[in-house]
């Protein structure tokens, strides 16, 4: 009897010390995990184009323009958080060069306009009103300059530079920090109406930038510019690539498109991205895009396509000129968040017997995949590149999506999967709207709704050894 004692605890002594699989390169920072697992936050356009029915001012609009009649922060924050918005980020200078906090750096801002008779701050209030109702708080500083006299020159580099000091030292903690990649072309330009043109890698000193943001914001992510620490899509429509890498080449301008929107299986940086899109046609607020705010559907649309493709999702709201978000895109914005919320509501696998193929060692069991915590993982053998998970219900139950989440610590693996399910011992392949291709962070693969007693999950082909942390079904 003691023997027996004595070999269990010896084989589950070895069975709890099995090393877990070697992480396989890039792997995301501390940071860069806590950025993906917001998912979801917002975009504020609103200057003198909101006033001026523009999209992209030219830099001669008076600055006496920008006076919002009803401007409330708190409106805008109380919106974006009952739309599940975890975060928001302000367009505090754009193209035209109009800056929305009282800078030193130029005299085209803020207190030259009648708001608060030149005594605003909208950078400040945005910022304290995200403070109190707990959302994080970034922001959007255009590199372009249509406005200032010196931009394409050496003495323009050192005025925004000032703007990225003020902004990074007065309105922090942020949680992201926006380089947009728009630069050079026509502006007033201090009255010269000409065309410049610059070397959009090099002649901001991007690199010093980045040293500013991170140095009062370690945590900051960095949009934009040859050392940005996440990457855009490639595209504003709402959607990521059907296959996503978070692995990347180091972005600059030079960068192929499809690098952006599809990342690379051989990247050597975690470059995670981006889906910036606009609730309306543009991204400046216009009277004439009433009729035409994206409805409930089509939110869910682009939730699916982007958090649901391993991105994150940057909404834009357009704030209308008395200053305030329009009803209309907020109604149809909290219905998103209502719809998606209910259909992700009920993980119908919570309680489903789990089996797989594979398993590294007690430690890394199948089970680890509906044990509610994303820190736990199925693991397989380090020869064991693929495999099979199944779960078995009690009951039949109908499901219609399948949501899959990598152990993305240790690096992003999965290159393609399918689904099957089981009814009454009958086996049939379940076809997908969505492509089963990488997963990553996060994968949501919706189908036509089937009844199902069992469901197995084909992994064909991995960079290494399966590290899944959360496999759910609604």
């Amino acid at each position: 009897m003691k023997r027996i004692i004595l070999i269990t605890f010896v084989a589950l002594t070895f069975a709890s010390c099995t090393k877990a699989p070697k992480p396989i390169y890039p792997v995301p920072t501390a940071e860069k995990l806590e950025w993906q697992k917001m998912e979801t936050y917002a975009f504020i356009h609103f200057g003198l184009n909101t006033f001026n029915d523009m999209e992209w001012g030219y830099g001669d609009t008076p600055a006496a323009t920008f006076n919002p009649t009803d401007l409330d922060c708190e409106q805008w924050v109380k919106t974006l958080k009952n739309c599940g918005m975890k975060g928001v980020i302000i367009t505090a200078k754009h193209h035209d060069g109009f800056c929305l906090w009282p800078t030193k750096s130029t005299d085209y801002n803020i207190s030259k306009s009648p708001y608060k008779n030149g005594e605003g701050d909208l950078v400040k209030e945005l910022s304290d009103a995200c403070r109190k109702y707990g959302l994080k708080f970034g922001i959007y500083c255009s590199p372009w300059d249509r406005n200032n006299a010196y931009y394409a020159y050496p003495q323009y580099v050192e005025t925004y530079h000032k703007q990225i000091d003020e902004l990074t030292h007065n309105y922090g903690p942020l949680f992201e920090f926006w380089f947009d990649g728009a630069n050079g072309g026509n502006g007033y330009y201090g009255g010269a109406n000409e065309t410049r043109s610059i070397d959009p890698d090099n002649y901001y000193d991007y690199q010093r930038a980045k040293d500013t943001v991170l140095a009062r914001n370690p945590s900051a992510m960095i949009f934009g510019g040859p050392y940005g620490t996440v990457r855009w899509v490639g595209n504003e429509k709402g959607y990521a690539g059907a296959t996503n890498w978070c692995n990347a080449p180091q972005i600059t301008s030079q960068t192929p498109l499809n690098i952006n929107t599809f990342g690379d299986e051989n990247g050597t940086e975690w470059l995670p991205a981006e889906v910036d899109v606009s609730i309306r046609p543009g991204w400046f607020y216009h009277e004439n895009e009433d009729n035409k705010v994206k409805t409930t559907n089509e939110l869910c649309e682009i939730y699916y396509n982007s958090v649901g493709r391993n991105a994150n999702l940057l909404l834009n709201f357009p704030v209308a000129p008395n200053g305030k978000i329009h009803p209309t895109d907020s109604t149809n914005a909290v219905e998103f968040y209502k719809k998606i919320t209910n259909e992700l509501s009920h993980n119908l696998l919570a309680d489903a017997k789990v089996n797989a193929d594979n398993e590294r060692g007690r430690r890394f069991s199948a089970s680890k995949v509906n044990d509610g915590d994303l820190e736990t993982y199925w693991a397989t053998d380090d020869d064991y590149p693929y495999g099979t998970i199944s779960f078995s219900m009690d009951k039949p139950v109908t499901m219609s999506r399948v949501m899959i989440q990598e152990y993305v610590k240790l690096g992003q693996r999965v290159k393609s999967f399918y689904l099957e399910g089981c009814k009454d011992g009958n086996w049939f392949r379940i076809n997908t709207y969505d492509e089963t291709t990488t997963v990553g962070y996060k994968r949501i693969v919706r189908f036509d709704p089937v009844e199902v007693d069992k469901l197995i999950i084909y992994f064909e082909e991995s960079r290494g050894p399966l590290c899944i942390s959360n496999i759910e079904a609604y």
